[in-house]
């Protein structure tokens, strides 16, 4: 089981592995179209600046956050776009040095909360390793949106665990989304981590079951890659649903990606 020491040194490398992706970009280019539809590359990195903001200010300052999270509680998305608009305003040199610190601010202040307190966050007060984990998933979701827009291929880490266990923890959000029961029975999530090691989380015993490779996994669950373009298989009927709805946040799902719109990888595994 990861500590939250592991979680947020995983998600501090991950946050200085995206803003590299970028820090070499001129002008023109952090205005590149991204397969968010509507969203460039300073949009991907205001939005994750925007998110750190949210994430450092519920872990160190309560109070403060209550007064963020209020505007945003009536409509999330209107706050996202409000806060793409204030983080843009910025020339891309000064959003980057923002999502440094504000991203390290994060991780500080995450790494401070006392064992056993929780962090009020947007639905539920979260524990800090899986607000943390919910970091990486969101870098690790934009920060695709990212490399895509510029054609790198970014090398899968061991720090995908985290993204793994955040979305088995999350399930049922791509049911919710929906207006969709969850299935009262839990899956079994059964990946290969890039190293070759098997990760697996839920009962052996469990009807339903995904297998594949972590990587493929976590570009499922974040929507950045089409089911039929990944290597992951199901087993029983309701994982084999869950694979069309799988998504590891909250909120609409987004049009996420089409069939064939990325080079398919079944072939590299």
């Amino acid at each position: 089981m990861s500590t939250l020491n592991d979680v947020v040194k995983d998600l501090a490398t991950d946050i200085e592995e995206t803003a590299r992706l970028v820090e070499g970009l001129d002008e023109q280019a952090w205005h590149t179209a991204t397969p968010a539809p509507g969203w460039t590359i300073a949009d991907q990195i205001a939005h994750l600046t925007f998110i750190f903001h949210l994430a450092g200010t519920a872990a160190s300052d309560p109070e403060g956050f209550a007064k963020l999270a209020a505007g945003a509680a009536g409509d999330f998305d209107g706050a996202v776009n409000a806060a793409l608009q204030q983080f843009n305003a910025f020339p891309p040199a000064q959003l980057l040095a923002r999502f440094r610190a504000l991203g390290r601010q994060s991780v500080d202040a995450l790494a401070a909360v006392p064992e056993g307190q929780v962090v009020p966050w947007l639905v539920n007060p979260l524990p800090p390793a899986v607000l943390a984990s919910a970091g990486i998933m969101e870098v690790f979701g934009h920060g695709q949106d990212i490399a895509d827009a510029l054609g790198v291929r970014r090398e899968p880490t061991e720090r995908l665990r985290h993204l793994v266990f955040f979305a088995f923890l999350t399930r049922d959000f791509g049911y919710l989304s929906r207006g969709l029961t969850p299935p009262a029975d839990p899956f079994r999530i059964e990946v290969t981590a890039p190293s070759g090691e098997v990760w697996a989380f839920g009962p052996e015993e469990a009807a339903n079951k995904v297998t594949g490779p972590a990587e493929d996994f976590c570009l499922l669950v974040t929507r950045r890659r089409h089911r039929d373009d990944l290597s992951l298989v199901a087993t029983g009927e309701e994982a084999d649903r869950w694979l069309d709805i799988a998504q590891a946040y909250r909120g609409p799902a987004g049009e996420g990606r089409a069939p064939g719109q990325f080079a398919h990888r079944r072939c590299d595994h």
